[in-house]
């Protein structure tokens, strides 16, 4: 009995130094760079640069001529309140109506019955083919009040490669 006693302290222990060795390892591989010994040089004297006009978001892609809205590729066909833990999902319809293979991010919004936000959840769904569909569970994060509503906040489709 001592003597597996003793064994299981001796391999907890290489496990732990084992453990130890590759953090080490690990803290020395992400540590910062050290800093740059070059000399400080002065601003770049040229004309200024003429910033374009700052746009309402300069990122955001509009939906072309021949790819419709990725919102309309997304439907809620359920949205309900576990009973047990109080916790509100939905379940959405993705159909891609795109020309291409694409991804989708779903975001959901849980409103109480004053339509005031409770809670968020969101689903995903990954090379979807054009024309195909899925169903998905978003589910939501934290307790919620009976009569809780679901609603789309927002969705991002990702062309597949």
């Amino acid at each position: 009995m001592t003597l597996a006693v003793g064994g299981g302290l001796i391999v907890a222990g290489a496990v732990v130094a084992l453990v130890h060795a590759a953090m080490s390892s690990v803290q020395d591989s992400i540590a910062l760079p050290p800093r740059s010994e070059a000399p400080y040089s002065e601003p770049y004297e040229g004309d200024p640069y003429e910033e374009e006009p700052y746009e309402e978001d300069p990122y955001a892609e509009e939906p072309s001529a021949t790819e419709p809205d990725a919102r309309k590729d997304v439907t809620i066909t359920a949205c309900t309140r576990d009973p047990q833990i109080g916790w509100q999902s939905a379940k959405v319809k993705v159909v891609n109506g795109s020309s291409t293979t694409a991804s989708y991010t779903i975001m959901m919004e849980f409103l109480d019955e004053d339509g005031v936000k409770v809670a968020e959840g969101g689903a995903g769904v990954v090379d979807l083919e054009p024309g195909g569909s899925a169903v998905k569970k978003a589910q939501g994060l934290g307790e919620v009040p009976p009569g809780t509503t679901c609603r789309i906040s927002d969705v991002w489709r990702t062309p597949s490669d």
